[in-house]
């Protein structure tokens, strides 16, 4: 599974999930290298509005 960590204020990570720490971090794997970082959360779409028509 994928997984988008940020390692600092504006450096990104992607990659495979290796665990989930118990601090709420977790540790994703890109080639042999591991990484430890905050997950980023997914965005929620909102719903687009209905439209009625009279």
């Amino acid at each position: 599974m994928l997984q988008t960590i940020v390692t600092a204020s504006h450096i990104f990570v992607q990659g495979e999930l290796v665990k989930k720490l118990a601090d709420g971090r977790v540790m994703v794997r890109v080639g042999t290298m591991k990484y430890i970082g905050k997950p980023v959360q997914a965005l929620r779409r909102r719903a687009r509005p209905t439209i009625v028509s009279a």
